[in-house]
């Protein structure tokens, strides 16, 4: 099934937000809205959550249209937390963990399609319940949670 319009522009803008993060985390070790590629990096998400909310290949509500939703209000969160400091010195730990939390909101999806969609002939995955998509997930899981942990110790030694 090919892609819509909504669902190219979806692809192109998320694209773009992966490669900003990619620069962001590579550049900064971490996600910062004060930066121009920042700047991008959340907006691109936002317009990739906004655009994955009209998108209904497989009928109604999914599990992506409500990642879409955490995706949202964990940029909200963290933009807030990065402007204010009610937590105090925990905000940056609070902000890293909500901005990186939108990488793994990305990725989720990202690997279903893939899977679920190419090669077009003959998808790699027929279903959300294929063992392998599963293992992909735990993959990515780890992944994330390893980054976010070097993050993490990061923040707490940079502030050393």
């Amino acid at each position: 099934m090919p892609l819509s319009a909504m669902g190219i522009f979806h692809t192109l803008v998320g694209l773009i937000a992966i490669i900003t993060a990619v620069q962001q985390i590579w550049t900064h070790k971490q996600i910062l809205a004060k930066t121009s590629s920042g700047k991008i990096y959340l907006a691109a998400t936002v317009l990739t959550a906004v655009s994955a909310l009209t998108i209904f290949k497989h009928g109604g509500f999914n599990t992506a249209h409500a990642l879409a939703i955490l995706t949202l209000a964990a940029t909200v969160t963290g933009v807030i937390l990065e402007s204010t400091k009610w937590f105090g010195g925990w905000n940056k730990y609070l902000r890293n963990i909500c901005y990186t939390a939108t990488l793994l909101f990305h990725a989720l999806p990202t690997a279903t399609e893939i899977l679920t969609r190419f090669p077009m002939d003959a998808p790699v995955v027929s279903s959300l319940q294929d063992p392998l998509l599963q293992k992909v997930f735990l993959v990515i899981l780890v992944v994330w949670l390893i980054g976010l942990v070097s993050q993490l110790v990061w923040l707490k030694t940079k502030a050393k």
